[in-house]
């Protein structure tokens, strides 16, 4: 399992060679960009566009010329996550948590599903050079199956795609209904899934079933404790080292065959 450290830091990209899953638009809005050292991969941002908005503000042709910018001036990435619709509660139907408030999309788990298959294709039809992943999207394990049916119905082998993402998962990871949603997913034939935002507990439980999952968990325990030993700054939420040692810390306590490469 290939283990992707969650930044919004996109000048990571050329200090270290640990594999990095970073936003688009956090590429989009720079003015110069720089080569990667080593492997990245994309997201769409889509949580929180949707949180923000309800819907997708950037069209898919204005999402492709972003890809193809990111991978001409910083390198070709792994892949890229399509401008999917996930199916978290607040999301579709909106509200507030902690600081955040949800403007809600107010449309079905099936409209969302099928909005996200159909972005795919759209993506995959206007740049099918760029590394563009498909998502399966939904909130039970027979949402999830009615997802990739409708992939199947749209001629997209999800078994044969180098990397299939798994979203909605990751408030959900660590729970008796994740590790079932990965365990049907895995049953389907998908050993490429890749998921969101899978911390510690959840690839404890199903990380041997994933191909690759990313984490920002690393900054969340950063805020609340000290600075690392000779750091200046007030807490270490946005420091590569510690970045880095978080990694290390989580990859040496999961077991045997959840190791990920660096």
């Amino acid at each position: 399992m290939r283990f992707y450290l969650t930044t919004h830091k996109r000048h990571w990209v050329r200090l270290t060679q640990v594999p990095l899953f970073l936003k688009s638009e956090h590429f989009t809005s720079a003015a110069n960009l720089h080569p990667a050292l080593g492997r990245y991969a994309i997201d769409s941002g889509g949580f929180t566009e949707l949180q923000r908005y309800g819907r997708w503000t950037r069209t898919p042709r204005q999402y492709v010329q972003d890809l193809r910018r990111i991978w001409e001036c910083v390198g070709p990435y792994d892949w890229a996550a399509p401008q999917d619709w996930m199916c978290e509660d607040l999301i579709i139907h909106g509200g507030t948590a902690g600081p955040l408030t949800f403007a809600g999309t107010h449309l079905s788990v099936r409209e969302h599903q099928r909005r996200t298959v159909a972005n795919f294709l759209e993506l995959r039809s206007l740049a099918p050079d760029l590394r563009i992943a498909p998502v399966l999207q939904g909130k039970t394990v027979a949402d999830y199956e009615h997802c990739l049916t409708l992939y199947d119905r749209a001629g997209v082998n999800l078994a044969v795609e180098p990397v299939v993402g798994l979203g909605s998962v990751c408030r959900r990871q660590s729970t008796r209904e994740g590790a079932e949603i990965v365990t049907a997913l895995a049953a389907h034939g998908l050993s490429n899934l890749h998921g969101f935002g899978f911390k510690t507990l959840g690839l404890g439980k199903v990380g041997h079933l994933l191909a690759s999952s990313d984490s920002a968990a690393w900054s969340y325990h950063a805020r609340r404790r000290p600075p690392l030993p000779g750091h200046t700054h007030k807490n270490c939420a946005n420091c590569l080292d510690y970045a880095l040692a978080w990694r290390t810390r989580v990859l040496a306590g999961l077991p045997s065959q959840t190791g990920a490469p660096a």
